[in-house]
């Protein structure tokens, strides 16, 4: 299976492809991919350095065009396609059907991926995006359980990508409203649910206070770790206590599943992870490179180790990690 793995900026790419990665993938610095921050993603001179190094040690990169193009503003989208397919890019990540239709129009040679913004999640639907414009390959939600997921790989048409580790969301991907309620813009249009303008710390005497658009989203003692506040992994008062009360922070890790997945027909594994750094890059690629060799010289003889878990376990969100969805025993 291939390691695709996050490229955030140049040095975390460039981490990205000495550990091992098939193919990393980048967004532009704009509202055209799912992670617009301030300082993060590349320039076009910074995609072009990124690209030649990549290619130069055999690594393929994917550009990430995954958000919504909005009304009035159709041309950035355009140009999103048009510098990605300049530089060269071995496949755009897209989730908008009109997108897919200028790609095919205009640069009917560049590989398309469908991605998880899409919200693909049946092989019918995938035959459709296949049909229509001609997608290589589908990044399939975080909704779907094992059984499910060989279910659509047995049937599709095309190459199928999962996430195998990185932060998990509760939304189902490609149909967030939660943040845009509290800023009004979404990940699927604007490229951030907590678009680092609407993000305010404050030291006070009951704790360490993050807010979005000025509503509390969670309070932290001295001692504790505080996270970047999303709307769904604030603790919030609901039935006479303080919780999560919509999704604990943590991160799906699926290392001890890759047997199934690679049984089951995935052709990808993809980490979560343009906003992190480096070293957080260097780290993970380094464990599922590793874990990856080793499943293809073991086969039916692959042990998980226990340092691969520790490694992962310490870069997780929030200290813990989870199946998620795709271990539901009752499937």
């Amino acid at each position: 299976m291939d390691l695709v793995l996050p490229a955030g900026n140049l040095p975390a790419l460039q981490a990205a492809v000495e550990h091992g990665a098939s193919a990393v993938y980048l967004g532009f610095r704009d509202a055209t991919n799912a992670r617009h921050f301030g300082g993060l993603n590349f320039t076009e001179a910074q995609a072009a350095k990124g690209i030649a190094h990549a290619h130069r040690h055999g690594t393929e990169v994917f550009a990430a065009i995954n958000t919504y193009a909005q009304a009035g503003a159709w041309s950035d989208w355009a140009a999103a396609i048009d510098r990605a397919a300049g530089l060269g890019v071995d496949a755009v990540i897209l989730a908008d059907t009109g997108l897919m239709d200028y790609a095919c129009e205009h640069h009917p040679a560049l590989r398309l991926h469908l991605s998880v913004q899409g919200s693909a999640t049946s092989a019918e639907a995938i035959e459709f995006y296949h049909q229509r414009f001609g997608i290589r390959r589908a990044v399939l939600p975080r909704v779907l359980s094992l059984a499910q997921i060989r279910h659509v790989a047995e049937r599709s048409p095309v190459e199928i990508e999962v996430f195998g580790f990185g932060s998990l969301c509760v939304m189902v991907e490609g149909r967030c409203l939660l943040s845009s309620y509290v800023t009004g813009r979404s990940p699927n249009t604007y490229g951030a649910c907590s678009p680092a303008d609407a993000v305010r710390w404050r030291e006070t005497p009951a704790g360490r206070e993050s807010r979005l658009n000025g509503v509390l989203i969670d309070r932290f003692a001295p001692d504790e770790s505080a996270g970047y506040p999303t709307l769904c992994k604030g603790r919030f008062q609901a039935c006479g206590r303080d919780y999560h009360a919509l999704e604990e922070p943590t991160s799906l890790n699926t290392l001890a599943l890759l047997p199934q997945l690679a049984a089951a027909g995935v052709r990808a594994i993809k980490i979560e992870g343009r906003q992190r750094g480096p070293a957080y890059v260097a780290q993970v690629a380094r464990v599922w490179r590793e874990a990856l060799d080793a499943l293809h010289r073991e086969g039916a003889g692959f042990q998980l180790r226990a340092d691969w878990q520790r490694t992962l376990g310490a870069l997780a969100e929030g200290a813990q990690t989870t199946f998620g969805a795709y271990e539901r025993r009752w499937q």
